[in-house]
């Protein structure tokens, strides 16, 4: 069976999704539909994606199974009050918007409602992402299940509980922005010692996905793969001890708790 997939927002996430969904069996473009108070953001949506977008989120309401909620954080109170006279028990709602807790979902549509909240990452886009979803009150577990497919045709999906959502959303969700960062700091090392900097950057970025994946395949902690590179007096040892003089460790673990800190002030009004 192919889903009735609606969305309320048609903006990148939304298309990653729906160009997921589709690629991976999930839904057919005939079943998809999205709604957007952008014009330029709904002819995207239709470009990349060859489905239907319409102005209405009521419309959108009426034609879907799964409802996804794709709208910013501080758009969502107004959103929720639109659509709340409109989504049934039968609807599955699914909500992206970063900091916004079940607990202010369940208030705006009503305690009924089959809700999840998830947290992706903008790797989606890419379909090398990090979801994780966390169900509401009476979704059961094939309703979660169906989340869960949903998030993994744009890459990997694990459940969490929602009290812990404000830590992954800053973990997951801004993670890649400090990773960024560390990429392209190791870039201007590798130009600093002379490689061209298209090469430096290719390096670096071949380099830290090769080494996110010997982590998520050989199932090792971090510092015993991290050993296994740093031979005595090597090359590798002396520049731990520089990332060691500049905290590393603390500063980015301090920046995951600001993010989170933040994270869970972007829902309220």
């Amino acid at each position: 069976m192919a889903w009735r997939v609606g969305f309320i927002g048609a903006g990148k996430m939304a298309t990653a999704l729906a160009r997921g969904l589709v690629a991976a069996g999930f839904t057919t473009v005939e079943q998809i539909v999205a709604s957007d108070v952008v014009p330029a953001a709904r002819q995207q949506f239709v470009a990349e994606t060859k489905a239907r977008a319409v102005e209405s989120n009521l419309e959108v309401v009426s034609a879907s199974q799964i409802l996804i909620l794709a709208v910013k954080p501080q758009q969502m109170s107004g959103v929720l009050a639109e659509l709340k006279s409109r989504v049934t028990p039968q609807h599955l709602v699914i909500s992206i918007a970063a900091g916004v807790p079940l607990k202010a979902l369940i208030a705006g549509l009503g305690a009924e409602t089959r809700l999840v909240r998830v947290m992706p990452n903008t790797p989606c886009l890419i379909g090398e992402g990090m979801t994780f979803i966390a169900r509401g009150p009476g979704v059961s577990d094939s309703q979660a299940a169906v989340a869960m497919e949903i998030f993994r045709a744009v890459g990997r999906c694990v459940e969490a509980e929602d009290k812990v959502m404000d830590a992954v959303t800053s973990l997951n969700g801004s993670g890649p922005a400090f990773a960024y960062m560390i990429l392209e700091a190791l870039t201007d090392g590798g130009v600093r010692m002379g490689l061209r900097r298209d090469a430096a950057m290719e390096i670096a970025a071949q380099m830290v996905q090769g080494a996110a994946r010997m982590v998520l395949q050989t199932g090792m902690h971090p510092a015993a793969l991290k050993d296994q590179v740093t031979t005595p007096a090597g090359c590798t040892i002396a520049g731990l001890l520089i990332l060691e003089d500049g905290r590393i460790r603390s500063v980015v673990a301090r920046a995951v708790e600001e993010a989170a800190h933040v994270a869970s002030k972007l829902g309220q009004s």
